[in-house]
């Protein structure tokens, strides 16, 4: 058994040739993301009648300084509109650009300088315009307003008390909130516009939706809001809301899996609701181990057995036409970037428009193995274990790759940096720690008061798990993760210093007090059922103190290990102090840390070349450090 041929990091990093396609409202084209000037762009290509690529495609954006992340149709194909920021700020700027002109040239919608749109989608029966979420008024305010893409006229129609209160559209002449009410619960009300008065429909548990409840979808007849809601149950299930009577029925429900959320936390990744281009509800994504998709609806479910014969991945994003007969779908995969096939349903046929990374061969990939990992207290931790191909898996080097959030979760699907330290010769560990979500309330639960404690011990316990079966080697292994996962590289090299050889921590907090104080003034009031709840409020001196127990900067003094931290400078997340002061303080005592700053970047790092000196600098460090080999 030998190991694969070593694949440049830019193969892994690089731009993707296309990616991201959705079909137009009249089937007709397709929209995607590919390189223009070393940024991913939008471009527009036809469709011909068959599904195959018709003409040249044409690039409708011209972003040189960042790359686009996401785009969407509006219900008129002339119209493309996307969302960007500024060097990472996180501050959303609605873009419009218009396809029939010569040279489409991107219009700002909300060009209000410090806000940022959280939300559009279509207004409920009035073609044309959207319903948007904008804090143009006041930072810590999310007004809704209506916004005419032709024109660009935007019409406030509610404005929010703050930033706890979220509006949507309900039926003609009512409008719906979601807020955070004094008990720190969830409450949806709907108001009345003709007669200007409020009356509450449900309240739901704070407790029990640490990032709010998530979906939550107004019907298309603003009659009811589909809601993943946990009430009486430990797993989170769909249900339809009456806004009429709050009476709460299931819509569907999965034995033992979740409602798949985790585009409550990355927007990029396909909601959990599947619906069709006038809003009706078509399928549910539920997430274990492996992606299941329910079809609720008949037609649907025939569509779906065609689309799931199209590859072994899991189904990521779909996109249909007006009639519903011309499909674009993409495709999630261990060891492949998904590929996005067309599927037209009234003749049955199907064809592959392009991989993203077509270069990368599946057969050099690892796969990402599905493992139980139980807990030193008898919680078990759903865990992806990766293998390097060619090599037998005993007593390797081990990267344990810690998610962020930690409101979040890991999956089974493609990950670029984990199969970059695979074919390095790394096993790679991703381990579903209690307060991860998507595996009941009591496992998220079981982490309130826990941060460098037994969320810190789940990890350990994963290493533990990995050396007593063989696969790694104890004194090579090295802990990496981003955001929080950051945070859990800095208590392992700090709480835990003789079990690592190694950490990278990717924008990571290290005072968990100096972190809560700097959220944007929009941010704070929902932070009362995660960060309050689950670690302390700053302001009260005891729990500061514990706070500052439980974080790195105290413990600075404890590192042995060698470091290497990486910061966007614009992160209105974790802020920059949180990466320089542990540096700083790690230099005054003569310590040797490297230090990766992007000016250009914010929590996470999104230009091509800005990933690139990321994982070559990574790949140095772990390979200097666990000594396996290198590009």
């Amino acid at each position: 058994m030998a190991l694969p041929d070593l694949i440049p990091v830019e193969d892994f990093f690089s731009p993707p040739e296309r990616a991201g396609a959705t079909i137009s409202p009249d089937g007709t084209r397709i929209a995607y993301l590919a390189p223009w000037r070393d940024r991913l762009n939008v471009w527009v290509q036809g469709l011909d009648p068959s599904g195959d690529l018709d003409g040249e495609p044409r690039c409708v954006t011209a972003d040189q300084a960042r790359s686009v992340q996401s785009y969407q149709w509006t219900d008129d194909p002339r119209w493309l509109l996307y969302l960007q920021d500024s060097g990472g700020d996180e501050n959303w700027h609605l873009f419009r650009v218009d396809l029939d002109a010569a040279e489409p040239t991107a219009v700002d919608l909300t060009p209000f300088p410090g806000a940022r749109v959280v939300s559009f989608e279509p207004s409920r029966g009035r073609p044309g315009k959207l319903a948007v979420s904008l804090n143009a008024r006041d930072a810590a305010a999310f007004d809704l307003h209506e916004l005419d893409v032709a024109t660009g006229e935007l019409t406030v129609l509610a404005e929010s008390p703050g930033a706890a209160k979220v509006w949507a559209q309900g039926r003609e002449g009512e409008l719906i909130a979601t807020a955070l009410n004094a008990d720190n619960d969830f409450e949806i009300s709907r108001h009345d516009s003709e007669t200007d008065t409020t009356s509450t429909v449900l309240v739901y548990e704070g407790a029990d939706y640490p990032l709010g409840v998530f979906p939550a979808q107004v019907t298309p007849d603003g009659t009811g809001m589909w809601i993943g809601s946990s009430r009486g149950t430990d797993r989170t299930r769909l249900v339809r809301v009456d806004l009429s009577t709050g009476e709460e029925t299931e819509v569907d429900s999965h034995a033992t899996f979740d409602i798949d959320t985790r585009a409550q936390v990355f927007p990029t990744f396909p909601s959990p609701l599947i619906r069709d281009r006038r809003g009706e509800l078509l399928g549910v994504r539920y997430l274990g181990e492996r992606q299941v998709v329910h079809a609720l609806d008949p037609d649907f479910a025939e569509v779906l057995a065609n689309l799931e014969k199209l590859s072994e991945g899991d189904l990521a994003a779909v996109s249909c036409d007006d009639s519903g007969q011309r499909w674009v779908v993409g495709f999630t995969h261990d060891r492949a970037p998904g590929a996005t096939w067309f599927y037209d349903h009234s003749t049955g046929e199907s064809r592959l428009l392009f991989r993203p990374h077509p270069h990368l061969d599946p057969d050099a990939m690892a796969p990402m193995r599905p493992v139980t990992i139980t807990a030193r207290d008898g919680l078990e931790l759903p865990s992806y274990l990766t293998l390097p191909v060619g090599v037998e898996p005993r007593n390797l080097p081990m990267v344990l790759l810690v998610h962020g959030g930690p409101w979040a979760r890991d999956a089974w699907g493609f990950d670029p940096t984990v199969q970059l330290l695979a074919n390095r010769g790394y096993a790679v560990l991703q381990v579903n720690f209690r307060g991860s979500t998507g595996f009941g309330k009591a496992h998220m639960k079981a982490a309130i008061g826990e941060f460098a404690g037994k969320m810190h011990d789940d990890l350990i316990d994963a290493v533990d798990w990995a050396v007593e079966r063989g696969y790694a080697d104890p004194d090579r292994v090295a802990i990496f993760g981003g955001s929080y996962g950051g945070y859990a590289a800095l208590v392992g090299v700090t709480f835990t210093p003789d079990r690592f050889a190694a950490a990278v921590d990717y924008v990571g907090i290290s005072d968990l007090a100096n972190f809560m104080r700097n959220q944007p003034v929009f941010v704070r009031p929902a932070l009362a059922n995660n960060w309050y709840r689950y670690v302390g409020d700053p302001d009260i001196p005891e729990q500061e103190a514990d706070m500052l127990a439980r974080s790195p900067i105290s413990r600075v003094d404890r590192i042995t290990a060698p470091l290497f931290v990486a910061q966007g400078a614009n992160d209105a997340r974790v802020v920059k102090a949180e990466s320089d002061n542990i540096v700083a303080a790690l230099r005054e005592r003569g310590v040797d840390v490297e230090y990766l700053l992007k000016e250009d970047e914010g929590h996470g790092f999104v230009n091509p070349e800005n990933q690139l000196d990321l994982h070559r600098a990574a790949e140095r460090f772990l390979a200097r450090h666990l000594d396996e080999r290198r590009d």
